[in-house]
């Protein structure tokens, strides 16, 4: 491919990544290494919004997008920021590979073998010391040399005896006398290994505790290990040890537990040391389980120690809910022997353990706990960047001043509010008809404000917003374009053209228009059982957003009602929360409130947005809120009441109605009747357009 071509010489690449090279373009199919452009704070903002929206927390928000990751703005596939999901489906992945790959058909072979190879060893040296005393038998006593083959003889016999179990062949060479060096360095290696292999899978160090001991050393290890299992038998029993209790224990065993500040450190370490081994043991057939126990027993000589940690895995195995280990099904082709096995055991579950930690994360703070270097070494390096890229996400909304920290809590700022509200509004627009929002003209025009789609012939005394197109056509449509007094000759296109003051056209203006809102919403818990409150609250922050972007003379009051009423600030907007057991709908108390806040205003148009989805429950009465359903008579008066005062007081009443029922349209028919306001049918999904629509048609002369 010619990397400076054009996209007409390349039609048959679908998916083109592009690169700015001065004034050319460099193009190449995509192939997964090209790096994407970091994602900006308004991306991360607006991916996060609707869960924000939702539930009014930014943490649990960030933390739901840390977890699915953050999708293309385009809708393409791929991910610029894949999430903590994609880690773990990776993780599942690789543990798939590896049970598909290798197989347990019999992991003590290599040792079987190397056991052969030592006993082998044996045989040929004892042979060619037998060949050489033989060559040297004319110069040495017969008796002597007859002496040395009976001893090779034996040990030969020795040799032919060797039990085929692992376990039995290996605690019988300890006992053999090896006539060998290169066996016997052999042989001492190979025990000094699998020691290292099958106890440090129980406790790191423990081999090197144990090889050599003293038996007053030997004795210290099994207190160790029954002071473990006690303090593991008394959670196990609901006795739970006491902090001053594991203290003397890491005071005095602690070297085995490094970091280990508590039991449960305790319990996790011990718990990925000893899994893998445990999972091995129920992973194979009962003769390989068998063969494998009766080679540990041979290891570790020291029956009461080898007791004490049978004790030690069954408590744990006992206390840990999924118990200590699993069965793996491996089903591959590759034979693994046991330190292969446990590699891969051991391996597993530190993915296993590793997607734990990732789908157990409730706060965006513990991506801190996850280990850089176990992501690498499991999923590789382009996995352990994907995590910092994610942990990056909250320091850039706190670097655009989104959001802040309180403490560990991440809190969104005023800012950050503004953003939201902006991006519903530009959402609602996206949606509307483009003519839908055009100029803001009124039914009368002003000498001030903003400039309308309509001109006027230029009159003295009004502001000079000259409409060139209009004048100009003013001039050449004229019959006779000949001077006269007041004319100006202005030359356009090589022609000269005289202007009367005739012809001067300017722009008219909207009439300024103050109008004063309260939006009332309806945050009962009806409201959040049929999927409405997310709709409420996206109103009031686009309405927030029009008003200041657009009407900035206007003012913006939010009102929640349920069991009472109350103002909400507007930086509070998009984090506030449904109470989902707030009972009651307390709306002569949300129109009380209503009214107060209008009074101070010195707008001429004030008006009431009602969004419910039931008719009112809950009234005050001497100051304390009475509540009924189905709603009393009482309750409907009262309520009425209030919407005689608002009336009085000259402010308008319209209500959206997110519920179809009988009795809710018969009470706002008498809301309508009374205040001479307008009521509207809407769905939750459309009721920003609806509200939107008519704010802005009333705010302008439309209806």
């Amino acid at each position: 491919m010619d990397p400076l071509g054009t996209v007409d010489e390349q039609p048959g690449i679908p998916d083109d990544w592009v690169t700015r090279l001065g004034t050319d373009y460099r193009y190449a199919r995509w192939d997964g290494s090209q790096r994407l452009p970091d994602l900006t704070a308004d991306e991360v903002l607006d991916a996060l919004s609707e869960d924000l929206l939702e539930e009014g927390d930014v943490g649990s928000a960030l933390m739901r997008l840390l977890q699915r990751g953050v999708p293309r703005a385009d809708g393409r596939p791929g991910d610029p920021m894949p999430g903590l999901d994609a880690l773990r489906r990776r993780l599942g992945r690789a543990r798939k590979e590896a049970l598909s790959r290798y197989r347990l058909d019999d992991v003590l072979g290599d040792i079987r073998e190397e056991l052969a190879g030592i006993v082998a060893a044996e045989r040929r040296g004892i042979e060619r010391r037998m060949a050489g005393g033989a060559t040297d038998s004319q110069d040495t006593d017969t008796g002597l040399t007859r002496l040395a083959a009976e001893l090779a003889a034996r040990r030969q016999e020795r040799l032919d005896a060797l039990p085929t179990d692992v376990g039995e062949r290996i605690r019988a060479l300890g006992e053999y006398d090896f006539l060998e060096p290169d066996a016997r360095d052999r042989y001492r290696s190979l025990v000094e290994r699998l020691q290292g292999t099958v106890l440090d899978a129980a406790f790191e160090g423990m081999a090197d505790a144990i090889r050599g001991a003293t038996p007053e050393q030997l004795a210290a290890n099994r207190e160790r290990v029954r002071d473990l299992d006690r303090l593991l038998g008394r959670r196990l029993s609901g006795d739970e040890p006491s902090a001053p209790d594991v203290d003397e224990f890491l005071a005095r065993h602690g070297a085995f537990f490094p970091g280990a500040r508590s039991l449960d450190d305790i319990v996790a370490q011990l718990a990925e040391r000893m899994s893998a081994m445990q999972s091995l043991m129920r992973s194979l057939s009962p003769d390989q389980r068998a063969e494998l126990d009766s080679m540990m027993d041979a290891l570790l000589r020291d029956d009461r120690l080898r007791w004490d940690l049978a004790q030690l895995a069954a408590t744990l195995d006992q206390l840990l809910p999924g118990g200590l280990g699993d069965r793996m099904p491996f089903r591959g082709g590759e034979s693994l022997g046991l330190d292969g096995a446990l590699q891969q055991l051991a391996r597993i579950g530190r993915m296993d353990r590793l997607a734990d930690q990732l789908a157990g994360m409730d706060e965006p703070g513990a991506l801190d706990d996850v280990d850089d270097d176990e992501v690498r070494d499991l999923l590789g390096p382009e996995a352990a960047d994907e995590l910092t890229g994610l942990r990056s996400l909250a320091r850039r909304l706190e670097q655009a001043g989104y959001v802040e920290r309180d403490g560990p809590r991440l809190e969104l700022t005023s800012r950050g509010a503004r953003r939201l509200g902006q991006r519903v509004l530009d959402q609602l627009f996206a949606r509307l008809s483009r003519d839908a929002f055009g100029g803001h003209a009124s039914r009368h025009q002003g000498l001030a404000g903003e400039r309308a789609e309509t001109s006027s012939q230029w009159e003295f005394g009004r502001p000079f917003e000259l409409d060139l197109r209009g004048t100009l056509r003013n001039a050449l449509g004229r019959t006779e374009n000949a001077p006269g007094p007041g004319t100006a000759r202005v030359a356009a296109g090589g022609r000269r053209i005289l202007l009367a003051p005739a012809d001067f056209v300017v722009h008219d203006a909207e009439e300024r228009i103050e109008a004063a809102t309260v939006l009332l919403v309806d945050m009962s818990r009806s409201m959040l059982l049929r999927g409405c409150a997310l709709a409420a609250k996206k109103v009031a922050l686009a309405l927030q957003a029009l008003i200041r972007g657009r009407f900035p003379r206007d003012t913006l009051h939010v009102v929640s009602f349920a069991y009472s009423a109350r103002e909400i600030p507007p930086e509070a907007l998009a984090s506030v929360s449904w109470d989902a057991y707030e009972y009651g709908t307390n709306l002569q108390h949300g129109l009380m409130v209503a009214r107060r806040l209008l009074a101070r205003s010195h707008a001429v148009n004030r008006s009431v947005l009602v969004i419910t989805d039931g008719e009112p429950t809950a009234h005050l009465e001497d100051g304390r809120v009475e509540f009924a359903y189905p709603p009393t008579r009482r309750t409907i008066s009262e309520t009425l009441r209030e919407v005689v005062r608002c009336t009085r007081e000259g402010i308008v009443i319209n209500t959206f109605m997110l519920e179809r029922s009988p009795a809710l349209g018969a009470f706002v028919e008498h809301i309508t009747r009374l205040n001479h306001g307008r009521a509207f049918h809407a769905d939750p999904e459309h009721l920003g357009e609806y509200v939107l629509v008519d704010y802005v048609g009333r705010r302008t002369g439309r209806r």
